[in-house]
């Protein structure tokens, strides 16, 4: 009985200095955003670093790093294999980066199943903006055209280049897809000076930002699809990829691939820490993310910058991470063909 109360106490022990190791109290934590300053990911991340160090006990401070390349493949690569695994960097990363996992492309250096998934602030379907100035005025004008339109993309495994080619793929359209921008505002830049024609991206993006807020004023850019089951009520008259697969009969293995693409809009934003970070300092992480998901202050001045809150929590987003990344040979092929493998 005594050997048994004596193994309690020293467990009881064990756990309390645990505990106390991971004090915040003086530490600083650093918030990886995978993009350039100014694009949508970016504006959360240092939102979210303004507001979440007060939902940790000892209070840390926070800073935002950008390290963009690669579609954010640099940051997942770095958070996942150099960081320190104590629980001081978070790393904001690209929702489809899976899709070059399952493609075994060669600089993943990471596994999109043992990442420590925090939270996601929001989630969204996708859009398919186009310059108004162009013949494109619907989809249908694509799926037509001889000469297709340009977009713009960071790289494989984005959204800019995914979308595109999951309607190549879906719909018969045809896309010039033009990779290498470091980021949102250079994208928009090149459209801006019509470098290209098109961009795809989150219909929360499409809503928040202040110079769509512009093109819409001035008509300088409208939308040729979206990718919900169901139309956005902001968009009641832009068709969704799912209606327009039922109208041009998709094949049932191209469905399964668009329903492998799509779920990155489950993922949202998603934060992430080092895979061997200890569970108290996960449970800590996510305990202040949802905390600060509620926090009135953040919210305002979320609401302020037209940024939408849909929060999604770590436990969920680590079950559809490693379900994700269990798919058949014949999914994983169209995989790679839609990456251009």
């Amino acid at each position: 009985m005594r050997i048994v109360l004596l193994v309690v106490l020293m467990a009881l022990l064990i756990k309390s200095e645990s505990a106390q190791s991971f004090s915040y109290q003086g530490k600083t934590v650093t918030i990886i955003s995978g993009t350039t300053a100014g694009s949508a990911y970016d504006t959360y991340a240092r939102l979210i670093a303004q507001h979440l160090g007060k939902h940790i006990p000892g209070n840390p401070d926070f800073i935002v790093q950008n390290m963009p390349g690669g579609g954010s493949i640099i940051a997942a690569n770095y958070v996942f294999g150099v960081a320190k695994p104590d629980g001081l960097t978070i790393a904001s990363i690209n929702p489809a980066l899976y899709f070059n996992q399952l493609a075994k492309r060669k600089e993943v250096q990471f596994d999109w199943a043992k990442f420590n998934w925090i939270a996601s602030p929001d989630w969204s379907d996708h859009v398919l903006y186009m310059r108004t100035d162009t013949p494109y005025k619907t989809i249908h004008d694509v799926r037509a055209a001889s000469m297709p339109p340009k977009c713009t993309a960071a790289a494989t495994g984005t959204t800019g280049h995914y979308l595109p080619k999951l309607l190549e793929e879906t719909i018969g359209t045809k896309f010039n897809i033009i990779l290498g921008y470091p980021g949102g505002p250079e994208m928009d830049l090149a459209v801006e000076r019509n470098e290209a024609q098109c961009r795809a991206f989150t219909i929360t993006a499409w809503f928040g930002g202040e110079l769509y807020k512009t093109w819409r004023k001035d008509r300088f850019a409208h939308l040729l699809i979206q990718t919900g089951r169901q139309r956005d009520e902001r968009l009641p008259d832009i068709p969704t990829l799912y209606e327009l697969m039922d109208q041009y009969k998709t094949s049932e293995l191209d469905r399964r691939l668009a329903n492998v693409v799509l779920a990155s809009n489950i993922f949202g934003r998603p934060y992430v820490t080092p895979p061997a970070i200890h569970p108290d300092q996960l449970k800590i992480l996510r305990e202040a993310f949802a905390k600060t998901m509620n926090d009135r202050e953040f919210l305002a001045e979320a609401k302020r910058r037209n940024l939408e809150i849909k929060p999604s929590a770590g436990e969920e987003l680590e079950k559809l991470a490693k379900d994700i990344v269990v798919q058949p040979p014949e999914v994983i092929e169209r995989m790679k063909k839609l990456l251009g493998k």
